[in-house]
């Protein structure tokens, strides 16, 4: 049985107010070509179909054309909400669509039950099991048990994997979209999911006696407790944190007979803008542009129209005429600036070389002040006002750090007495 495994798809995402469904529908359509190419016998969706759970038009019509063409094609699709989608509409017309083979996980606000598909390949059934993302309160309501309903994910997901018919002595594949972790102890994520959604840690051992575990959520590829239990991370990079992870691209997974090695790979797909971080002096980052324009130009099948640029200048801080500067740069090779930084401070240097020392003795007025200083267009200070308002505000913050017998409330109230001041000025 050979199948991909892929995630966190989130068509209709937008980053930097850019929308990314001309970059979104280019990868599909490789992707696409790729299963063909690679003769799979399905394609495993794990969640985050959409980036919210109302899709715009546009992502609707991306997903709508990639699920017709792997139709057209006779590759079977089996998809899982996760908890960007809505579950209910995703699974709009279900019956329907499996007659298509294509297979949407069950709601659990409508049954207990997890959808599961089976397969036949030359040694055997394999079946796939679909959870939709799930949390205790949903999970307890599923099964009407009120004592799943407050405990943590860890249990709650294992009571729900209880009260389904697998037979473990075949093979089993699990498709989830949940934080799942080794000990406890979680991957570092990119920005554009430093928050899981709300999801609770359910430890690998829970999903340990299936054969494959195809999972969403996390946006980096990787395994947890095991080879076979893998998160496949987004199609493409979708915050300029995520441009340190690993490669990526849809999972080729492979299985055997029951017991045997399952072989996983990533296959690379190549984006349509792909994300780049170009860090150093003003004068080095024109030559980093050069560089990654080369770079995106040596490989033939590489189709990029451009980069999404983050720039870090270290030497300088930045100033309008910088900004259009290095963005005219970008356009000239079809790049676009989303993004522009600077770690330079006048009075400290680079900011990643700041020390206590550097700032030892300064009162917060005046770190306040050098750092309005540094973002105002003329390197202006504060006013009267604004320093009058850092020094309250800094009094309020010594009474809670002294412990003082003041409430909360009672400091809110100054807060609010002061700002009301203010006004009548």
């Amino acid at each position: 049985m050979k199948f991909f495994h892929i995630a966190d798809l989130h068509f209709g995402k937008s980053i930097y107010k850019v929308s990314l469904l001309e970059d979104q529908e280019y990868w599909m359509k490789q992707f696409v070509d790729l299963a063909v190419k690679e003769k799979v016998d399905a394609v495993v969706i794990a969640g985050d179909v959409y980036d919210r759970g109302t899709p715009s038009d546009g992502a609707v019509r991306i997903l709508d054309k990639m699920l017709t063409m792997l139709s057209e094609y006779n590759i079977p699709v089996l998809m899982v909400a996760g908890n960007h989608d809505s579950s209910q509409k995703l699974a709009f017309g279900s019956r329907f669509f499996k007659k298509q083979g294509i297979h949407i996980s069950n709601p659990l606000e409508n049954s207990k039950t997890l959808s599961s598909i089976t397969m036949n390949d030359k040694y055997g059934p394999v079946t796939f099991w679909l959870m939709p993302y799930a949390y205790p309160a949903l999970i307890g309501k599923a099964l009407d048990r009120e004592d799943v309903k407050n405990q943590n994910y860890d249990f709650a997901v294992q009571a729900l994997l209880a009260e389904q018919a697998i037979d473990f002595t075949q093979r089993n594949v699990l498709v989830a979209h949940q934080n799942v972790t080794k000990n406890g102890e979680e991957t570092e994520r990119g920005g554009s999911e430093s928050t899981v959604g709300g999801v609770g840690k359910i430890d690998y051992t829970a999903f340990e006696k299936f054969d494959y575990v195809a999972l969403g959520h996390i946006h980096s590829n990787y395994c947890v407790g095991k080879e076979t239990i893998r998160y496949a991370g987004s199609p493409m990079c979708y915050h300029f944190d995520e441009t340190h992870q690993p490669d990526k691209g849809p999972i080729l997974v492979e299985i055997g007979p029951k017991g045997e090695e399952i072989s996983a790979k990533v296959i690379k797909i190549p984006s349509l803008h792909p994300m780049r971080e170009l860090k150093g002096t003003l004068a080095e980052i024109p030559g980093k542009i050069t560089n990654m324009e080369k770079d995106l130009k040596k490989d033939e099948n590489n189709k990029a129209r451009g980069a999404y640029v983050k720039i870090i200048v270290t030497d300088q801080p930045i100033r309008p005429e910088i900004s259009n500067y290095l963005r005219d740069l970008l356009n000239s090779s079809h790049s676009i600036l989303m993004e522009i930084t600077s770690e330079y401070n006048r009075s400290f240097g680079n900011l990643q070389e700041v020390t206590y020392d550097k700032i030892k003795g300064k009162s917060v007025e005046e770190l306040f002040g050098i750092f309005f200083s540094e973002r105002s267009e003329d390197n202006e200070m504060p006013d009267d006002k604004d320093r009058q308002f850092l020094q309250f505000a800094g009094e309020l913050q010594e009474k809670l750090s002294n412990n003082t017998e003041e409430t909360m409330d009672e400091l809110a109230d100054e807060l609010l007495d002061y700002l009301k001041k203010q006004e009548e000025v």
